[in-house]
């Protein structure tokens, strides 16, 4: 059984996270979808909303699970067996700091694999920062999150 691990802080999840996953699971029998818990970054949602969120995303897929960790990726990927780490790579911006770090991860553990995916289209602009300035000025974000996702935004942000 092959097992990979998508990673990300997901603050929040956006329609371009699910379509990885959804891409993810055509090609492994599991994926586990993890919360990194970045203490240089200041998340608008807690470790345990993202985890409900994206446990509310991916509930009809048994083949996808949902959890978070502390510390480096590779070391986490050891833990719960798993042969590879799924990124995401929506534009060439993104590939350089995707390639060093998956150097970085094969320095670490060389029997993790990181696999790179692309996105739909529609999803290569999209990011959670946007979404959160989106949502912050009350924009609608229906399109590029999940209703429970959407929901909870307008909670964060009162409206």
């Amino acid at each position: 059984m092959k097992k990979v691990i998508y990673p990300g802080t997901f603050d929040p999840v956006t329609n371009g996270h699910i379509d990885i996953v959804k891409r993810a699971i055509e090609l492994f029998d599991e994926v586990v979808v993890t919360v990194a818990k970045n203490p240089t970054k200041t998340c608008l949602f807690t470790v345990e909303e993202r985890v409900e969120m994206l446990s509310e995303c991916f509930r009809e897929f048994s083949n996808v699970t949902v959890d978070w960790f502390d510390g480096l990726v590779v070391e986490h990927a050891k833990q719960l067996g798993a042969i590879g780490i799924i990124r995401g790579l929506r534009a060439v911006s993104d590939f350089e700091y995707e390639f060093q770090m998956a150097l970085m991860n094969r320095n670490l553990a060389d029997d993790i694999t990181t696999i790179l995916l692309m996105p739909h289209a529609k999803y290569t602009y999209l990011n959670s920062t946007i979404i959160r300035n989106l949502a912050q000025f009350k924009g609608d974000v229906s399109e590029f999150v999940p209703q429970v996702v959407e929901q909870r935004l307008k909670e964060k942000f009162s409206y």
